[in-house]
C-alpha cells in the first residue's frame, strides 16, 4: 500500500485567471520543494497552492516532486486541444506498415501470452517505435520514455488501463527481448479505479431466459450464467468438456491459461440435451452457422436482443451474467472461497468485490429515513 503523501493536481480559476491547483497536507518539505522549483503561491480561498496554468509543465512537476509524494493527476484535462479533441482522432495508419523488432512477436508467443494481449502489445509498441522512428530503440532512455507517456496523458487523456498496457508493452521489449535490467519508470502507475460490477437480479435473468425462444440462444445464455463464464471460456467449450456422469463441465482456454471444473446443474443438462438433439454440434459446444467456434460478437448480440425483448432498459452485456451469478451465489450463502475457485480468480480479493453489490449485506440494515417519512 502506498503510504507516501498524496499530491493532487486539478485545474481551476482564481480572479479570472487559469491555474493548476496543487493540494497536499501541510508538510514543510513538500512546500519547500514546490516553492524552490515553481512560481507557486498560496490561496486562502482555495485552500491550496496555485501555479499559473500557462507556466505549468506536468513532466517537470513529476521530475521535481515524485520523490516526495504520490502525484494524482487524474483530474487534469488536456489544455487547448480539448475544444476540438472530440473531432480529432488519433491516426493509427502507421500500424499497418510499421515493422516490429526481431524477437518481439516471437517472445510474446514463446511466453504464451493470450491472443488479445499479443494484439494489444503489438499495437502499442508499434506506436512507440513510430514515435522514436529516427532513433535506435536500444538507445532510448528512461527519461525519454517518461516524456512519451506524459505526452499521451496530456494530449489524449489515455485511460488508466491503456497507460498500464502501454508501459507493459514497452517494458516487455527492453526487459524480455533485449534482456535489460528491470526499469521502474518515473511515471507512476495510477491507482486502479474501484469499479463495482454491474449486476442483474434473479428476476431479470429469468425474464431474459424466458424471452429467448431460440433453444440454442437460450442454452448459450444459460451456460454463461449457470457456470459463471467469460465469453472466451464459452466459445472454447467442446462437447467432450461436458461430463454428465460427474455433473461437471471442464473449462479450458481460461484467463491465465488455467483450467478448472464447474458444476453442471440438472436443469442445464436437460437444456443441453434438447439443444444437442436439435443442432447436433460436431466439436465445439456452440458453433456458428457455417461451423467452427461461435463468435464473441454473436454472444453479445444474442444477449442484447433477449434483454430488449424482456423489457430491460439498462445496458446489458455478457460479462454481466458472470457478475450476476457470483453475486447470487454470495446472496445464497455460498462461501466466497468456493465462488473464487468457481470463477477462476487467482486472488480472493477479486471475488470480494461482489460483497459490495450483494443484497445480503443490507438485509438487516434499517434505513433511518423509513422512520421519518
Amino acid at each position: 500500500m502506498n503510504t507516501r503523501p498524496q499530491i493532487k493536481l486539478e485545474y481551476g480559476t482564481h480572479r479570472q485567471e487559469e491555474f493548476v491547483l496543487v493540494r497536499f497536507e501541510y508538510i514543510q518539505s513538500l512546500i519547500n520543494q514546490l516553492k524552490a522549483n515553481f512560481d507557486a503561491r498560496w490561496s486562502r480561498s482555495h485552500g491550496c497552492w496555485l501555479i499559473a496554468r500557462k507556466d505549468f509543465d506536468l513532466g517537470r512537476f513529476f521530475g521535481s516532486m515524485k520523490e516526495l509524494g504520490y502525484i494524482d493527476y487524474s483530474a487534469l484535462k488536456i489544455n487547448k486541444e480539448s475544444a476540438y479533441k472530440s473531432v480529432v482522432k488519433r491516426d493509427y495508419s502507421h500500424r499497418e506498415t510499421q515493422k516490429l523488432p526481431n524477437g518481439y512477436l516471437e517472445m510474446l508467443q514463446q511466453k504464451r501470452y493470450s491472443e488479445n494481449t499479443i494484439k494489444t502489445y503489438i499495437a502499442y509498441f508499434k506506436d512507440f517505435i513510430y514515435y522514436f522512428n529516427e532513433r535506435e530503440l536500444a538507445e532510448v532512455n528512461g527519461e525519454e520514455i517518461n516524456a512519451y507517456l506524459l505526452e499521451l496523458i496530456n494530449k489524449w487523456e489515455i485511460t488508466i488501463s491503456e497507460q498500464n498496457q502501454r508501459i507493459n508493452a514497452i517494458k516487455f521489449y527492453y526487459e524480455k527481448v533485449l534482456r535489460k535490467a528491470r526499469q521502474v519508470y518515473e511515471i507512476e502507475r495510477p491507482r486502479t479505479e474501484k469499479i463495482l460490477p454491474d449486476v442483474l437480479s434473479k428476476a431479470e435473468v429469468g425474464s431474459i431466459l424466458k424471452a429467448t425462444n431460440n433453444i440454442k440462444h437460450k442454452t448459450l445464455l444459460s451456460v454463461i450464467y449457470s457456470c459463471g463464464l467469460r465469453r472466451s471460456e464459452l466459445i472454447n467449450l467442446k462437447i467432450a468438456d461436458v461430463d454428465s456422469k460427474r455433473m461437471m463441465i471442464k473449462i479450458t482456454g481460461a484467463k491465465g491459461k488455467k483450467e478448472r471444473y464447474v458444476q453442471l446443474s440438472a436443469g442445464l443438462l436437460d437444456l443441453l440435451r434438447l439443444y444437442y438433439s436439435e443442432y447436433k454440434p460436431r466439436i465445439w459446444l456452440f458453433e456458428g452457422q457455417k461451423g467452427g467456434q461461435y463468435t464473441v460478437g454473436s454472444i453479445t448480440n444474442v444477449l442484447k436482443t433477449a434483454a430488449h425483448k424482456a423489457g430491460i432498459l439498462k445496458r446489458v452485456y455478457p460479462h454481466m451474467l458472470r457478475h450476476s451469478f457470483a453475486t447470487h451465489q454470495l446472496e445464497q450463502g455460498v462461501d466466497i472461497r468456493f465462488i473464487q475457485a468457481w470463477l477462476g480468480h487467482e486472488s480472493v480479493k477479486t471475488t470480494q468485490r461482489y460483497t459490495h453489490v450483494s443484497e445480503h449485506n443490507f438485509k438487516n440494515f434499517k434505513n433511518p429515513l423509513d422512520e421519518l417519512l
